[in-house]
């Protein structure tokens, strides 16, 4: 059992509480149901016992623009996958979030210091009215996908609404990608249009892109049309490109006009996105238009209690799900803070700049972010007013008990800290903030209305103040509607539901505090989660392959000062040696090829991988050993000498 503070860091005001959308939103339910709700707890048991009648009044409080279609709003409900909510709607999402034409900031984008722009609700509007009719123009229509290879800047949001608006699917990677792990993940879809950036700044430099951009667009023989987006110079040549057109071309032959939003059905596909396992490509998730618009107005407007004209921000790039999650806030009307670059360039400050120049209220960033701040002991509270801001919000990995002290200490003592925590699977959080309710140090606040989430021990029981698998035990409107090209849901099923019948098992191993909020100990499977972006390790070993030197990988996370960190363990060839050469080889090889966040901390040489008696590498086992927990099952194992390889290794104490 877990030791708890004994008094909370934070909590609300009563101006605060009374205040509060979710105060509003249970007014609401009080006087529609003829409930007395009175405290987030009770609204919690409330949205999971009555589902239904729960996301059909958030659907009316948040003003869900659409048709909402004839009762029943939950059909199947105990069916996992299977449930279906609102199946008789038709909406459209970019509809959703282009609810204003004004001329208030829509948009703020910094890229570094080298880039600052910003966009009104009125010119946004515009520009998305002006590519909705250029992508119509070039074939796009409902259930074609459209790929972006983009950063994350105004013209990213933009192109999603576009696409959004023609009831086309949207898919992203960050610029930072290598060509194959983009083509691991856009060839699977087989994209009409790529938008890509010619460049994007990182760490005071200007990273050119075009070589990348060509590269696949000649391995994606689906598309039309490649539309370029200039970042850092105007109108780079882009003769050599097939099927290239600049942005402004694409769209030249058309006027801003009112936008003609496509009605869809609310389980109708809008994001792939993309989760990795152990073996093979990446899994391409389906997320569904009306799921992900309930859910994120779900977040935004009551589990973070952001309002019309608030000013939200969360360091992310277009690969991770986070950057789907902060674009959805305008839907409840708030402008987006969009920073694209190092968030510690040139000194560390940029992100408390950025948040003191635009009276940033959520601040959005990951326990990475907040440790190394600490590390660099920055101290925001004495060098910046942070007046404005109500909200940090933390993801990513698990948020240790010093990174809370750390915020409150050195950043801010009047602040809501919600960690929260959930994942690319269901573009969402199943635990997230309660602005009503205390932050206690090292806890997420409480588990996500409407999310049915409980821990389990492996026979399936459920704990309370123990370590166990976080599981949710009743379906939910962001849950993916498919994976792609999965035409008989085997993949899907074997991703959540193998473990549990009828019950998704999310992966995470976690605790129930007595608070009813939740710890998060990390991963409890092999999908590595460094900064908390899920890495599957076949991506790994795809560019391990390539060193001629190396005859086989084997790749972990290990736990490493409240984070996790990627330890790679190799076979080299006979007479070879692991020496500093060959490790910034392996290392190169990694960031080109896949991405600099797959580059691991650790590269160790050993004599032998273990195996099963079938051929499979048993990274589990290793995992188990390095954290010093004993291995199940060892009779499965082809070589059971090898582990021997991996205990008591000294060079991971350090």
């Amino acid at each position: 059992m877990t030791t708890l503070a004994e008094s909370p860091l934070w909590h609300p005001s009563e101006a605060r509480i009374a205040d509060a959308n979710i105060s509003h939103f249970m007014d609401l339910v009080n006087r529609r149901h003829g409930v007395s709700l009175a405290s987030y707890d009770a609204l919690y048991e409330w949205s999971i016992t009555a589902r239904a009648d729960f996301w059909e009044t958030l659907w009316d409080f948040t003003g869900v623009i659409g048709d909402k279609g004839a009762a029943p709003y939950l059909q199947d409900g105990d069916k996992m996958p299977g449930a279906r909510f609102f199946p008789n709607a038709k909406i459209n999402f970019a509809e959703n979030l282009l609810r204003r034409t004004d001329e208030a900031d829509s948009m703020v984008f910094w890229s570094e210091d080298k880039i600052k722009r910003r966009l009104s609700h009125a010119e946004v509007y515009a520009q998305v009215s002006r590519l909705a009719q250029a992508m119509a123009a070039a074939g796009v229509g409902p259930g074609d996908r459209v790929a972006a290879f983009m950063p994350n800047m105004p013209e990213t949001v933009i192109a999603m609404l576009a696409t959004a608006s023609l009831g086309a699917v949207w898919s992203s990677c960050s610029p930072d990608f290598g060509v194959q792990g983009v083509l691991d993940r856009f060839g699977q879809i087989e994209p009409k249009i790529l938008i890509a950036v010619e460049g994007y700044h990182y760490n005071g430099k200007a990273i050119d892109v075009l070589d990348k951009v060509a590269a696949v667009a000649a391995a994606l023989p689906s598309l039309v049309r490649v539309v370029v987006v200039s970042h850092i110079r105007p109108q780079p040549a882009i003769d050599e490109l097939p099927l290239a057109q600049h942005l402004d071309h694409f769209t030249a032959a058309f006027a801003a006009t009112t936008i003609h939003f496509q009605p869809m059905g609310f389980n109708e596909p809008l994001y792939i996105m993309y989760s990795s396992g152990t073996t093979g490509v990446p899994k391409c998730i389906v997320h569904g238009i009306g799921g992900t618009l309930l859910q994120h107005l779900k977040e935004h407007s009551l589990q973070s209690d952001v309002k019309a004209n608030d000013r939200v921000f969360y360091f992310t790039t277009c690969g991770w799900m986070m950057w789907n999650w902060l674009v959805s806030g305008m839907a409840v009307e708030a402008t987006l803070l969009l920073y694209d670059g190092s968030p510690f360039y040139p000194d560390g400050n940029i992100l408390f700049d950025f948040a003191d120049a635009e009276e940033m209220t959520l601040f959005g960033t990951s326990a990475k972010y907040i440790d190394a701040c600490n590390k660099a002991r920055l101290k925001p509270k004495d060098s910046h007013s942070l007046a404005s801001v109500r909200t940090m919000a933390s993801t990513g990995s698990p948020l240790v008990p010093e990174g809370f002290d750390y915020v409150y200490q050195n950043i801010k003592t009047d602040i809501c800290l919600s960690s929260i925590a959930g994942g690319t699977d269901i573009v969402s959080c199943f635990v997230i903030g309660n602005p009503i309710g205390p932050v206690w140090r090292g806890e997420i606040q409480k588990r996500g209305l409407g999310m049915q989430v409980e821990v389990w021990d492996d026979a399936g029981k459920p704990l309370i103040a123990a370590k166990g698998e976080l599981v949710c035990t009743a379906a939910f409107p962001s849950m993916p509607i498919k994976f792609w090209n999965d035409a008989d849901g085997s993949k899907y099923h074997a991703a959540y539901f193998d473990k549990f019948a009828n019950v998704w098992c999310h992966g995470d191993y976690v605790e129930l505090t007595e608070h009813g909020g939740m710890i998060v100990y990390g991963r409890s499977d092999a999908v590595l989660n460094p900064g908390g972006v899920r890495i599957g390790t076949a991506e790994i070993y795809r560019q391990v392959e390539k060193i001629d030197d190396v005859t086989e990988g084997l790749v972990i996370g290990q736990q490493w000062q409240g984070d996790v960190r990627v330890v790679l363990f190799v076979t080299l060839r006979p007479g070879r040696v692991l020496n500093d050469t060959l490790i910034s080889a392996i290392k190169s090889q990694i960031r080109s090829g896949a991405t600099p966040r797959h580059v691991p901390a650790k590269i160790l040489q050993v004599a032998e991988i273990p195996r099963t008696k079938s051929g499979k590498i048993v990274e589990l086992a290793v995992r188990d050993l390095v954290h010093g927990r004993q291995v199940k099952n060892t009779e499965a194992l082809a070589n059971p000498g090898a582990l021997a390889h991996f205990t008591a290794l000294e060079e991971l104490n350090h």
